[in-house]
Order: C-alpha cells, then sequence, then structure tokens
C-alpha cells in the first residue's frame, strides 16, 4: 500500500506544471506549443466566466517587419467583480488592468505561461499594497488559469 502511496504522489507531481518566479514574473512551463497553450487559457478564462478582451500575436508582428522572435501570443482577459476592487481604492489601478498572461516560446524551445504577479503590477498603485487582500482574486485566478492551460 505504501508503494501505491509513492506512486500515486509521484504521478501528481509530473503532470503539475512546473512553476518559476523571478523578478515578480511567475513562469508555468508547459509541453504545448505555443498557440495550443494559448487556445487552452482560452479556453480556461471563458470556462470561468471571464472575458478574452484580446489576443496578441507578437510573433507574427515581428515577422510583419521581417524579425522573429518566435511564437509569441498575449492573452489579455478580465472580470469585473476581480478587477473593479483595485480600482474603486485607486483610478490608476486601471493602468495594470485586464489581467495578461504572455505564452511564448523561450531561445531554448521551451514554451511558457508567464504573467506579472497582481502584488508586482499593482504594488506600486497608491493605496494597494503588494498583500491587499483585494489582490488574491487576482493571484489564485492566474495561477490556477495557467496551471490548468498547462495541462
Amino acid at each position: 500500500m505504501h508503494y501505491m502511496k509513492n506512486i500515486i504522489a509521484t504521478a501528481a507531481v509530473a503532470v503539475t506544471p512546473m512553476l518559476a518566479w523571478a523578478d515578480g514574473i511567475a513562469k508555468v512551463e508547459t509541453e504545448k506549443t505555443v498557440s495550443a497553450a494559448a487556445d487552452a487559457l482560452v479556453t480556461a478564462i471563458e470556462g470561468a466566466g471571464a472575458k478574452v478582451f484580446a489576443r496578441v500575436d507578437h510573433g507574427a508582428g515581428a515577422k510583419s517587419i521581417g524579425s522573429d522572435i518566435g511564437a509569441s501570443e498575449l492573452i489579455i482577459f478580465g472580470n469585473p467583480k476581480v478587477g473593479t476592487p483595485a480600482m474603486e481604492v485607486n483610478r490608476l489601478a486601471g493602468l495594470h488592468l485586464p489581467l495578461k498572461v504572455l505564452v511564448y516560446e523561450d531561445d531554448a524551445g521551451k514554451v511558457w505561461l508567464a504573467y506579472e504577479t497582481p502584488a508586482e503590477s499593482l504594488g506600486s498603485v497608491e493605496g494597494i499594497a503588494p498583500d491587499a487582500p483585494i489582490l488574491e482574486p487576482m493571484k489564485g485566478a492566474l495561477k490556477n488559469l495557467t496551471s490548468k492551460a498547462a495541462m
């Protein structure tokens, strides 16, 4: 029985997306292509009741000027129930909202879903501390949606 618990625990770790943090940026690695991960993120966002406002293809933009930055898409999305409380504290929070996730392929060929943490992006807005409770729903949404899209 103990052996079976170890197998289950190992399997759970194997399917949990890798999360990396650096300088207020969270990154979730995926085995999917950029397009497939971006599609999965859009599906997860819409399934959670939020709205996708834009899908920006940075890779195509670069190619349009003869440059190649690899596959890269920015998904911009939100939910007024989550973002409005921050803007009620300070309207300048709207400079950092709606939320954004960049899905991109790095130079080594790995695909990532990356986002600026709410504490980093909104923690500098007057009246919003980096540990403000109003940031928790954003933090949870970004973590859950990117993890779901990565799998």
